[in-house]
């Protein structure tokens, strides 16, 4: 069954974004404890996709896993800015 979500994830089912999930989430203990690039990849309906990250791209892979959790509904989006209206 895939998730019914829009966005760059959409067309993956909940077991693929789990999956993706946990590589990232692995890719990222690695990187954050060693100074070695780990690479990742994941398929996306007929395609796949595939990235290499070194300790620079920490913030850019744990964005991704914030993105992914986002997706399996694990964690909330974040809200829009509380914004004041003056007359």
């Amino acid at each position: 069954m895939t998730a019914n979500f829009t966005g760059i994830l959409s067309g993956m089912t909940n077991d693929q974004l789990q999956q993706a999930s946990t590589n990232a989430q692995q890719a990222y203990i690695a990187l954050a404890t060693g100074s070695k690039g780990e690479s990742f990849s994941y398929s996306q309906g007929e395609g796949s996709r595939s990235v290499t990250y070194t300790r620079a791209n920490l913030a850019q892979l744990s964005a991704l896993i914030r993105q992914l959790q986002q997706q399996l509904g694990l964690i909330c989006r974040a809200r829009r800015p509380v914004g004041f209206y003056f007359r």
